[in-house]
Formats: C-alpha cells, sequence, structure tokens
C-alpha cells in the first residue's frame, strides 16, 4: 500500500490587513503602508540561520543504492502513479486562493485572480497550493530530493550564466522545498497536458507527447546515475549548442520534413535572440527615465508604482535612506567577492512591480542602482519569500529565513545561478518581517511561447524540460535509487500519463469554479492587466 503522508502541523497563521483611505491617491499611500513600505532591514546572521550539518552522511555503494530503489517499488508500485481521484477532504480551491490572499498586497490580489481566470493553463499556472495539497494523497516512494515546487513548464527557459554563455534551465524557485521526486515529475508532466489541450492537440498525440516526456526523464536519470558525481553537477543543456545542431538537421532532412525541423530551429533562435536583448540596459530603456536630470523609474501603476508614489512626499528622504540599508543588509547573505561587485554600485530609486501569475500580490520590488555612469545600470528583483506551499505536506525548511530557502534550492538544482543571487529580512512601518530573495531583473532571461509551437516543436522543448528536471534532482536526490525505481520499461511513463490526463480535467473544473466564483461575486477578479 503507498504511503500517503497528511499534513504535519496546521497552517500558517495569515497576516491581517487594514482598510485605506477614502481618496484615491491616499487610499494608494494607505494601503502602501499595510505591508509594501518603508522596508526596515535587519541584520542577516549568518549562525542564526545555517541549518544543522552534524547528521552523519551515509555512502552507500552503487549496488546498495540500486537494491534500495528496487525494494520501493514493493511498497510504492509504480503503476500505482497513476491514481488520481478527489478525496471527500479535499479542500475547496477557491478557499485555498483565499486564504493565500490573505497575505498578499490587497489590491493586487483581483489582478491574480483576473490572470488566473484566463484559461486552465493560466488556472494551473496560478493554483501550486491546490495541487500541494493534491499531491500530498499520492503515492510516494521514498526517495527525496529538492524540489523546483512548481515545475510547470513555463518556469524552464534560458537565462546567462556567470561565464555569459546562455543556458536552459528552471527558472522559478518560489516554492523549492525538500520531498518526493514524483511531485516535480507530475505538475511538469500536467502542465504539458494542459497546456497541449490548449493548442488542441488531439488525444493520440497528447498521450505519444506526455510519455516522451517521462521516458526523456526516465532515460536521463539513467544516464546520471551512470555517470560521476562531478559529471552530474557539470552538466548544463546548452541551447546554442541545440540549435545549431536542430539547423544542420533541417538541412540534412527529406523535403517533406524539412518545414517541421525549419520551424524548431527558428523558434530556438529566436528564443535566444529575446534572452540576449533582455539585459539591464534594455531594462534602462523600458523602466526608467530622467526626470529634473535624474534617472528614476516609471510609473504605470498598478503594474509599476515608484516608491515617491507610496509614501507621502516628507517620508521619501526616509524611506531612500531606509533604501541603502536594505542593499547592505542584502549585502551580507553574498559571498565576499561579490559583495564587492555590489558595492561599486550606488542604490538610485525603487519600485512595486508586478509579476508573473502565481506571484501576482506577494510584494516584488526592483532597485534600480549605477555603477561606473548611467549607462552602467543594475537592476534587482526584492521578492517576497513565504513559507513554500509543499512545506505544510513535505516538512518545514531548515533555513530560519525563506528568502534563504529560495536561494538555495535555486543554487542546488540550477547548472548555474546569478551571481546577484541573496536574501534579506526587511520589516515594514506596518511591524511584519518579511523574508526576500533577490536576484538581477533581466539577465539574458528568455522563455518559450509554448503556446505557438508546432507539435515537434513542442515535442523538443518538453524533452528539454524533462532532462533539465532530471540533471536537477540527480543533483540533490539518490539519482542511482531513483533509476533503478523507474526501471527501463514504460510501467512508470504510463502511469504518470494517465495521471497527468486525469489531473488535466480536475484542473478544468477547478478553473471553472473560479468562473463561477467570479461570476457569483464571491472572488473579485480584475482582467486585461
Amino acid at each position: 500500500m503507498a504511503d500517503k503522508k497528511t499534513p504535519t502541523r496546521p497552517a500558517k497563521a495569515v497576516r491581517q490587513t487594514g482598510s485605506g483611505s477614502s481618496s484615491a491617491t491616499a487610499g494608494r499611500r494607505a494601503r502602501a503602508t499595510r505591508g509594501v513600505t518603508a522596508p526596515i532591514p535587519e541584520a542577516v546572521s549568518v549562525a542564526d540561520q545555517e541549518p544543522l550539518l552534524t547528521a552523519p552522511v551515509p555512502h552507500l555503494s552503487p549496488d546498495q543504492r540500486a537494491a534500495r530503489g528496487k525494494a520501493a517499488r514493493a511498497e510504492t508500485p509504480r503503476s500505482s502513479h497513476a491514481e488520481w481521484s478527489p478525496p471527500d477532504s479535499r479542500p475547496d480551491p477557491i478557499a485555498v486562493l483565499e486564504e493565500q490572499a490573505r497575505s498578499r498586497v490587497p489590491e493586487l490580489v483581483p489582478i491574480r485572480h483576473g490572470r488566473m481566470l484566463g484559461s486552465p493553463f493560466a488556472f494551473f499556472r496560478g493554483a501550486a497550493a491546490v495541487m500541494a495539497g493534491d499531491l500530498a494523497a499520492t503515492p510516494r516512494c521514498g526517495l527525496p530530493v529538492q524540489l523546483c515546487g512548481d515545475a510547470h513548464l513555463v518556469n524552464f527557459g534560458v537565462f546567462a550564466a556567470p561565464d555569459r554563455r546562455l543556458v536552459f534551465d528552471i527558472n522559478d524557485f518560489d516554492e523549492t522545498s525538500t520531498g518526493p521526486w514524483e511531485w516535480d515529475v507530475k505538475r511538469l508532466v500536467a502542465s504539458i497536458e494542459i497546456a497541449a489541450r490548449a493548442a488542441s492537440f488531439g488525444d493520440k498525440l497528447r498521450r505519444r507527447l506526455l510519455l516522451t516526456v517521462v521516458r526523456r526523464y526516465r532515460d536521463a536519470m539513467a544516464d546520471f546515475a551512470a555517470a560521476t558525481n562531478l559529471q552530474v553537477w557539470y552538466a548544463r543543456l546548452d541551447p546554442v549548442e541545440l540549435v545549431e545542431a536542430w539547423r544542420s538537421a533541417a538541412a540534412a532532412a527529406r523535403p517533406s520534413k524539412r518545414a517541421a525541423s525549419d520551424e524548431v530551429a527558428d523558434r530556438g533562435e529566436q528564443l535566444l535572440d529575446r534572452a540576449r536583448a533582455k539585459d539591464s540596459l534594455r531594462a534602462l530603456s523600458k523602466l526608467a527615465h530622467v526626470v529634473d536630470g535624474r534617472l528614476r523609474i516609471r510609473s504605470d501603476p498598478p503594474l509599476l508604482v515608484p516608491l515617491r508614489e507610496l509614501v507621502e512626499p516628507d517620508a521619501l528622504d526616509r524611506e531612500l535612506s531606509a533604501l541603502q540599508q536594505i542593499y547592505r543588509a542584502y549585502r551580507a547573505s553574498l559571498p565576499n567577492d561579490r559583495r564587492r561587485l555590489l558595492e561599486s554600485y550606488k542604490a538610485i530609486d525603487l519600485a512595486r512591480k508586478v509579476v508573473g501569475v502565481g506571484s501576482v500580490g506577494t510584494r516584488s520590488w526592483i532597485g534600480l542602482l549605477l555603477g561606473r555612469d548611467e549607462q552602467d545600470p543594475l537592476f534587482l528583483q526584492f521578492k517576497e519569500a513565504d513559507e513554500s506551499v509543499l512545506e505544510r505536506y513535505a516538512g518545514e525548511s531548515p533555513f530560519a529565513n525563506h528568502g534563504r530557502r529560495v536561494v538555495e534550492g535555486q543554487r542546488l538544482m540550477q547548472a548555474a545561478s546569478d551571481v546577484m543571487l541573496g536574501w534579506t529580512r526587511v520589516t515594514g512601518l506596518d511591524g511584519e518581517r518579511r523574508d526576500y530573495y533577490v536576484r538581477q531583473l533581466w539577465d539574458g532571461k528568455g522563455s518559450a511561447d509554448v503556446e505557438q509551437y508546432s507539435p515537434e516543436g513542442f515535442r523538443i522543448y518538453t524533452q528539454m524540460c524533462a532532462w533539465t528536471l532530471a540533471r536537477a534532482h540527480a543533483r540533490s536526490g539518490d539519482r542511482i535509487a531513483i533509476a533503478a525505481y523507474i526501471g527501463s520499461g514504460d510501467v512508470f511513463p504510463q502511469a504518470i500519463a494517465d495521471f497527468a490526463a486525469a489531473y488535466a480535467g480536475q484542473n478544468e473544473r477547478d478553473h471553472q469554479r473560479l468562473v463561477a466564483a467570479v461570476r457569483s461575486g464571491r472572488v473579485v477578479a480584475e482582467t486585461g492587466v
């Protein structure tokens, strides 16, 4: 019988917020004091945040690790992963979203709901907390890894590594946590089924796509199981080399298949071009302008609101002074060489920025810094990090700061991470302490528009995601045991494909519940933003 874990502790207490002013301008400023203003930083104490490192580390032989994986099949048959039916005790998915909304910026929550309203796939992107509760009731074989926690196919993409080469990797770690590797696989493959339905792919084509993706994960994990530890650690997916290979394959293809091969290479080149164009200079041209001879972040409410519009004018100098302290507190989380780099920049301005779908309503800021002159900008993003949606089911993070939880998970799972990646803790004027992680806003980042892909392009892109997820899991988990558990046959791929199809139906029903909740007035949604 598969082991089905129940929540290990009660839900985290939700922060309450006050009411706003009657005037529009004063109301916006009053709302700001309820959790988005005047960040007063605390010093980062590494000693306070360091998890215990005294536990012994077992070192089993490859044969022992493989035996461990095969033995797990007896307790959790691979075919059992096909199961999905909502239990009678399943929480109302709209109630889950409402619970999350209570700790978010109130005026931004309708934007989040409006974006999730757009389609079943948009709903799925924002419903990581809903699926986390659902996954907790599914079988797991007892082999933990560092999870992405939200491994849907749009949370993969291209970005520039510290050596400035472009890499393809996972790019969102807000929900990262230690937990069952199966959870990431199921979320990825369910997202592929949902996106393929949105693209109007037929039943047989979708099934082939799902099986191909899970087989790619299976085969990649087998390859990593046979590799040395350092080979796994250095493995990365080079999108430039892939596009060159696709272009060569297109040239060598038969005329009947050349068009499809060219389309794949063209899409890949477009993705690389978009990534190369997204850097801090491009961000400066789009997000900033000159005001009274000084560079300032533009105002585009509600998506981009400078700090000067969120506080009273007589408080602005105090807030900008606090901004310098924020950077100093963040600086303490960086390695010494990165601190020197950060110290070469001067903080200029700060603004609240709405990002993503599931993240809308969490507090996210962008900071403009300048180096040697105004043509040497650096945009940093400060993004609120709360408890992972997985923690009440998979156990608490060992890190006291959730910003650090995100950073450590990202560094463990990615082949290469942002050099400015760090964390801090901020106390606002409302007295609430919040954790943040920090990264560069634009650093060669590019995401695929998967809804525009042909079946062949979709197949190749999703296989890249599967390989990347396997490599991320292989870095932190027992890759030999996981590969032995999956085996070389189709039992596990067939089961995950079954689960994905069943869960896509559940997701469609949940999306319709949101539609009904908006129509009834229970949920307020703002669309088109």
